[in-house]
């Protein structure tokens, strides 16, 4: 065997190695946006479980607030429905709608001391409000998760080995302009 060819064996499984450690970047990038994605998943669902006993809890004293409890049980339900079709664009805005829903829920319970002092209500609304700030927590790791995945496949020499196996970019959960602006307590209380 000649030098030439020794020189050229080398260089081949060199390219072999260099392609398996990309591709295996790839793959645990990729995996790593599916397992950020599922924390946010898991949290969106056990907010979905505990919404309901929420809102029965408040039934209770809240006779005469149904339109707000629909509300809230609508936007739980656009939200879920989002979720199922992986559809973020929707997610996005069914959670502001939720998010709406729910701080008109609160502003309204206020006028309600017996519902405030119920200690079922007040551990529900502190479990839901717990969730909530881990589901903002676990969407920033998310959308990490996602910048390091496309930027990675659309890097040279990344892209190559990418478009090869047919890797993607994800798309970001961001916030439309309207989740990112003061709120307006106003029309929370009106």
């Amino acid at each position: 065997m000649g030098v030439t060819l020794s020189i050229m064996i080398f260089i081949f499984a060199l390219l072999i190695v260099w392609a398996i450690i990309m591709y295996n970047g790839l793959v645990v990038l990729k995996h790593n946006v599916s397992q950020a994605w599922s924390n946010i998943d898991v949290l969106l669902k056990q907010r979905h479980d505990e919404l309901p006993k929420l809102v029965e809890t408040a039934k209770q004293y809240m006779q005469y607030e149904q339109e707000t409890l629909q509300k809230v049980m609508a936007a739980r339900s656009a939200v879920r429905d989002a979720q199922d079709r992986g559809d973020l664009d929707a997610l996005g805005a069914a959670e502001n709608l939720l998010q709406r829903g729910l701080g008109g829920f609160y502003a309204v319970a206020e006028a309600y001391p017996d519902l405030m002092a119920n200690q079922n209500f007040q551990h529900l609304q502190q479990r839901i409000s717990g969730l909530e700030n881990m589901i903002a927590d676990r969407r920033e790791f998310y959308n990490a998760a996602v910048n390091l995945n496309n930027v990675r496949i659309e890097q040279f020499p990344d892209v190559l080995i990418a478009q090869l196996f047919g890797f993607r970019a994800f798309k970001l959960l961001n916030f439309k302009s309207n989740e990112t602006k003061d709120v307006d307590i106003k029309s929370l209380f009106g």
